[in-house]
């Protein structure tokens, strides 16, 4: 069984806490794994030119089109993402976009795969898990776990961070908060979430190795989608 790992985090890996929980999730999982770094690549998102129809390969040429091959051979994905603006960035979202290529006719390449979804955030990460966690189902792919954490938001590198009237320092830690190498946020920093992705790896490991049968995970997300989409209409 083979994991692929998505850090879709632009900071530099010894420095980014998205990148440190999904290395950490597949390091745990006992699985052989591959892990790429989205950082500096050139990923456009879906035009929806429907060129991937007939024979489910996008037809963008970009940094994308080498990672097709290790999508498809995986069986489960670790996928990661810092949170901008209430929801993942645009480079993980145009990486996910791009798996429409995979959908079309009879391309059951991917259903019944698993997967953790993994978020970095100035607060938390729940809001770019969320979209992860969507995009897979679309795939009919099952999340087993989720792992968040807080992460340094821009405003402690920033230079302005303890003087700006609208940034993130203020608003979350008050007006007199100096910022110091101790006071801030790494998920390293964090045990209990270090371990919730040492968890997490390890349950994805566990349902991988343990019987996974990958029709009844693509009938138990279908449903789960179905009853979703009844729910709101």
């Amino acid at each position: 069984m083979k994991i692929l790992g998505i850090s879709g985090s632009q900071r530099n890996d010894d420095s980014s806490g998205t990148h440190t929980l999904v290395k950490t999730v597949l390091e745990n999982s006992g699985c052989e794994y591959e892990l790429i770094s989205l950082r500096g690549k050139n990923i456009s998102g879906c035009t929806a030119c429907l060129g991937c129809v007939k024979d489910n390969v996008c037809k963008i040429r970009d940094d994308m089109e080498p990672m097709r091959d290790s999508i498809l051979a995986a069986d489960a994905y670790v996928i990661g993402a810092p949170n901008f603006f209430s929801t993942l960035n645009a480079t993980t979202h145009a990486f996910l976009e791009r798996w429409y290529q995979f959908r079309h006719q009879a391309a059951d390449a991917l259903w019944g795969k698993l997967a953790v979804s993994v978020g970095v955030g100035g607060d938390d990460g729940v809001l770019a898990a969320e979209p992860i966690e969507m995009f897979m189902m679309y795939s009919f792919i099952e999340t087993v776990a989720r792992v968040t954490g807080q992460g340094a938001a821009c405003c402690f590198s920033c230079g302005y961070g303890e003087t700006c009237d609208v940034g993130a320092i203020k608003m979350m830690f008050g007006p007199d908060f100096k910022i110091t190498p101790e006071n801030t946020p790494s998920v390293t920093k964090q045990p209990e979430i270090m371990q919730a992705a040492a968890d997490a790896g390890k349950l994805l490991g566990q349902r991988l190795t343990t019987g996974h049968d990958r029709a009844a995970v693509t009938q138990s997300v279908q449903k789960k989608m179905m009853d979703l989409f009844a729910s709101s209409t």
